[in-house]
């Protein structure tokens, strides 16, 4: 199969995780810039990106980038690119657009010319002046930044954080790879207990079973390459069947998530069973200040509110106050939060140990991070992982 540059686009912030999770799949030759990574695979990583990254966006095929000030050389470019290598006759090729600081401002006016010098390039090659677009879906995406021009075709479809499980929202939904990266950047390991004390409508907990499961995040999902001819079925079978292998179903976990509100509860217990880990996670009605655990170690991953568009000032801090309190009395635990409230160490009496800035949707966040001590060498693992903790059940 042929060499082919791929672009993976994520929200800032997360490129570096991004970038582990590229080399963790066998793709070394990467190139990390703002909002997105450029790597060179075959027909295979397609399916293979799209299958298992649980923290980029999309997947695009990247057809060129170049410098263009005018509709002239926008079309003359574009026409140059091999459209016919992807696009097939009968190929659906919306295009959209974005243009950030650059000449050629009008998006409408850049989407409609990149569009016709797709349709020209095509006619030269398929001896044909109509084409009735009845195919499989060949989304163009025309970004121009400072004049640069980039050009792909979406793989992906639903975006990647659309894992299938999440067909309900509470009303601040954390997105599902902006979860995965919480999780990851904790280092916690499916040995130790995790506990969500805002886990709303489960997200972080469900992310978190992925990861200790090994499962891959889109799995069971259809993207929109799945229907382009030139990458065959088999190719997406293979990708399936080693996820399916590697999917560590049976493993035991203990993970938990509390929260107060009985609605987005019982979301979360819906998310989990559409996930198929009812019997993995472990949700409680539970005010953040009645959390305890008798775990001797573990990590509290947790998306506390901001105040912005759930409580007021006032309420959110006395939550910060007491998840403070409930974190000194788990004296070897990590507290990782993500939250839009400043110093947030004021509360938890001590200082951060890492802060990351973080996007969720548009609101600018930082990701605090406590770092328990680690554990000792495990001997005996029944004293350090017991199977239940204090305050939770499976009701």
């Amino acid at each position: 199969m042929a060499r082919i540059e791929l672009v993976a686009a994520m929200a800032f912030g997360l490129e570096a995780i991004v970038a582990r999770e590229l080399k963790k799949l066998g793709y070394e030759e990467l190139e990390v810039q703002n909002g997105r990574i450029i790597f060179r695979a075959n027909e295979e990583g397609i399916c293979r990106s799209n299958t298992w990254l649980r923290c980029a966006d999309r997947i695009g095929v990247r057809m060129g980038e170049f410098t263009a000030r005018s509709f002239e050389e926008l079309f003359q470019q574009t026409k140059a690119l091999p459209w016919e290598e992807w696009l097939p006759v009968d190929a659906r090729f919306p295009v959209t657009g974005k243009s950030v600081k650059s000449q050629l401002y009008s998006v409408p006016d850049c989407q409609a010319i990149v569009k016709k010098a797709i349709v020209e390039r095509l006619k030269d090659n398929y001896g044909v002046s109509w084409f009735e677009e009845t195919g499989s879906l060949y989304a163009v995406q025309v970004a121009i930044l400072k004049d640069v021009v980039t050009l792909t075709i979406d793989t992906t479809g639903r975006g990647l954080n659309k894992r299938g499980y999440r067909q309900l929202a509470g009303e601040a939904p954390l997105k599902e790879t902006l979860a995965a990266a919480m999780v990851y950047l904790s280092y916690w390991h499916n040995d130790r207990a995790l506990i969500d004390p805002f886990c709303g409508t489960g997200t972080i907990p469900i992310e978190a079973a992925f990861i200790g499961q090994n499962r891959a995040p889109g799995l069971q999902r259809e993207f929109s390459a799945e229907g382009w001819p030139s990458i065959p079925e088999k190719t997406w079978a293979k990708t399936r069947e080693e996820a399916q292998d590697l999917w560590q179903r049976d493993l035991i976990l203990n993970i938990y998530g509390s929260d107060i509100d009985t609605n987005a509860l019982k979301l979360a217990r819906i998310h989990a069973q559409e996930a198929g880990l009812e019997d993995k996670i472990f949700f409680q009605k539970l005010p953040v200040k009645d959390v305890r655990s008798r775990f001797k170690y573990g990590h509290l991953i947790t998306n506390p509110p901001y105040g912005l568009r759930i409580g007021s000032q006032a309420e959110v801090e006395n939550l910060y106050k007491e998840l403070g309190t409930v974190y000194r009395e788990l004296e070897n635990w990590s507290l990782h939060l993500l939250t839009t409230l400043p110093k947030p160490e004021r509360f938890l009496e001590r200082r951060w140990d890492k802060s990351r800035k973080l996007y969720n949707g548009r609101i600018e966040c930082h990701y605090y991070q406590f770092f328990g001590p680690k554990p000792p060498r495990r001997k005996d693992s029944k004293d350090l992982f017991p199977k239940t903790v204090d305050n939770f059940d499976n009701n």
